[in-house]
């Protein structure tokens, strides 16, 4: 399997509900490096994964509509814990999303798989994989 991982960040605010969450069922601030590595099994007819600025742009994009935002306040995440693995899975269907609308090109359609992680420090992450 070939792979291509591209990078940028987001910064957020949210709160959670329950016990298990204790002192961050309090608002707070959250930094995360995004990761999204892109995978197939053969390389297109360029020898490419993916175009790697497409790919880049579309991350872009998906994290942009997250970025500097107060989940607790997005009609979307209304009455969800958004912890880090489920940021991991709404940014990676977001970007799925992007890929069948043909964002990342013709060569993108031959993608297996997709994975997302955030990195919530440089001890701790969280990750989703999925299908395409």
């Amino acid at each position: 399997m070939f792979s291509i991982t591209v990078r940028d960040h987001i910064m957020i605010a949210h709160s959670f509900r329950g016990e298990v969450f204790g002192p961050a069922q309090r608002l707070h601030g959250a930094t995360f490096l995004v990761d999204a590595t892109f995978r197939r099994e053969q390389l297109d007819d360029d020898n490419i994964v993916v175009d790697i600025g497409l790919a880049t742009q579309e991350l872009g994009a998906v994290v942009a509509e997250l970025n500097y935002r107060n989940l607790d306040d997005e009609p979307d995440f209304a009455g969800v814990n958004t912890s880090t693995e489920f940021l991991a899975k709404v940014i990676a269907d977001r970007l799925a999303e992007r890929i069948e609308k043909g964002a990342l090109g013709e060569g993108a359609k031959g993608l297996a798989g997709l994975a997302v992680t955030l990195h919530e420090s440089h001890v701790a992450w969280a990750s989703y994989e999925r299908g395409l």
